[in-house]
């Protein structure tokens, strides 16, 4: 590694430890030469994943529009940021660790649904209505249904 200060490459490594979620190597380094020390951090270079869209147009898979989706959902519902970004975590790490390199969106729409349903029944029927494009009543109701038996015209 590169020394940052001298830019001489001979140096040692001091302390290596895992950081974020395990995907990150950070390494402590002090360089032979000048004995200045340095941060390394070392990330496994990933295949990039490609979206296909419903029209057929693919772009590169991006976590913040997952997380977009999940807040415009979870607003004004008990749910943490914390909740909410673990959730879009999950459905990245699902996406990026599937031996295909490009997932349809409706893909990740059920990843997420799934998800959401066991956390909040409201947030998911947010996002269901805007990822399945609900035009009328009829569909909310039909989704409420399929979620609740009990909801099907039968008194409790």
């Amino acid at each position: 590694m590169r020394c940052p200060f001298c830019k001489m490459d001979s140096d040692r490594v001091i302390d290596t430890r895992p950081a974020e979620d395990g995907s990150v190597t950070r390494r402590r380094r002090e360089c032979l030469a000048c004995g200045r020390r340095f941060t390394t951090h070392e990330r496994l270079e990933e295949m990039p994943v490609r979206v296909v869209k419903k029209g057929g147009r693919r772009e590169p898979f991006e976590r913040a529009k997952i997380l977009a989706g999940v807040m415009r959902a979870v607003e004004k519902r008990p749910i943490s940021l914390e909740e909410a970004e673990a959730l879009v975590s999950a459905v990245e790490r699902q996406v990026l660790d599937q031996t295909e390199k490009e997932v349809a969106t409706s893909r990740i729409g059920e990843m997420v649904m799934t998800r959401l349903a066991a956390i909040d029944e409201v947030a998911y029927i947010r996002f269901a209505s805007v990822y399945r494009e609900y035009q009328a009543l009829e569909e909310f109701v039909k989704e409420i249904r399929a979620m609740r038996p009990e909801a099907n015209g039968r008194p409790e």
